[in-house]
């Protein structure tokens, strides 16, 4: 009698798959795929008359009452945590998301998505520029060199001498973007698991919505809306449908599958992972507006992210001192990029 077929071969690649999944990998993949659509969402919106404030309230405002939902059940029986972490909440909202994302929009109004995002990915070499000038101290050799390359990546990624002149107060915008990053990791370098990651996700969306809306009741913010159609790829869509997107894809499923990622992976090692949202945010512009950098300036984002790389090895692999025989450990400084955040403010 034949010997049955062997279905070792299907089975074993399905247990790889689900393995890859599981492992966290698969979800991180994810979760910077949906966060690179964000930049073509937008400007698809800011192409059609909205303005960055716009696009960022609608945002901050739709992925926050979905998200409430979430948190309010994670926080049964512990709303004291709100009380306790308030102050985290408070500046998440106002830095991590409100200005970055306003910061990161406006320099997308002008430049290409992938120059806009990778001008807010040299926040890790604004933190090491800025540790240096303080303490004096020279940076490891790993971290001084990630540190060049990231900035000579920044010159190709300008492209200073090509045809099409650089947009300045864009690059400024994006900066502006990198220094937010920045001083959002210094926040939080002091590490707090009290406060599940969705809570500090809704409350920030909250929090970054509710200061938009009171900047532009003020006046300090200009709001303008549009109902005209919105252009992706070949298709012509109702402006919704790049609204939805914008909300459900690139800050909802975004953040949610963000946390799930950080917490299979650890958030240092989900941080490596996000660093493809870079690539993704490039093919999706590519694909839905078009735009694709020229091959100097995807050279530059390539050393930018390389440096990037390099900064955070250091960090992972710095020796951690231990305390002498008999005498009591003192409590070790957290550089801002050893603890990575299981909530992210990317854009």
């Amino acid at each position: 009698m034949p010997a049955a077929p062997s279905r070792t071969p299907k089975l074993g690649a399905q247990a790889s798959k689900r393995n890859f999944l599981a492992s966290g990998v698969g979800i991180a993949l994810f979760s910077s795929a949906v966060f690179g659509t964000s930049g073509s969402f937008a400007k698809a919106l800011l192409e059609t008359g909205w303005s960055p404030g716009a696009a960022v309230t609608a945002r901050l405002t739709g992925a926050a009452l979905i998200l409430a939902v979430p948190a309010v059940f994670a926080l049964r029986g512990r709303w004291h945590q709100l009380r306790t972490n308030w102050v985290t909440i408070l500046l998440f909202g106002l830095i991590g998301v409100a200005a970055c994302q306003l910061f990161y929009f406006n320099a997308v109004a002008r430049l290409s998505v992938g120059v806009a995002l990778l001008l807010e990915y040299l926040a890790p070499v604004i933190i090491v520029l800025w540790l240096w000038a303080a303490s004096r101290k020279r940076p490891r050799i790993l971290t001084f060199g990630g540190t060049l390359l990231s900035l000579a990546g920044l010159v190709l990624v300008l492209d200073l001498t090509g045809a099409v002149k650089i947009d300045v107060v864009g690059v400024l915008w994006g900066v502006a973007a990198a220094v937010c990053l920045a001083i959002y990791f210094f926040i939080t370098a002091k590490e707090n698991d009290s406060l599940p990651p969705i809570v500090l996700a809704s409350g920030g969306l909250l929090v970054g919505a509710a200061v938009m809306w009171l900047s532009a009741a003020t006046g300090l913010l200009p709001m303008t809306f549009s109902t005209a159609d919105t252009l992706l790829g070949p298709w012509v869509t109702p402006w919704w449908i790049s609204l939805a997107g914008l909300i459900i894809l690139a800050t909802v499923l975004a953040y949610v599958s963000g946390i799930m990622a950080a917490r299979a992976l650890g958030s240092k090692v989900a941080s490596f992972v996000s660093l493809t949202e870079v690539l993704f945010a490039v093919i999706w512009a590519w694909l839905l507006l078009g735009e694709l950098p020229s091959a100097i300036q995807l050279l530059g984002g390539a050393l930018i992210v390389g440096g990037v790389i390099l900064v955070r090895l250091d960090e992972l692999r710095a020796p951690v001192a231990g305390p002498a025989a008999g005498a009591m450990a003192a409590p070790k400084a957290v550089s801002p990029l050893e603890h990575a955040n299981d909530v992210e403010p990317v854009p």
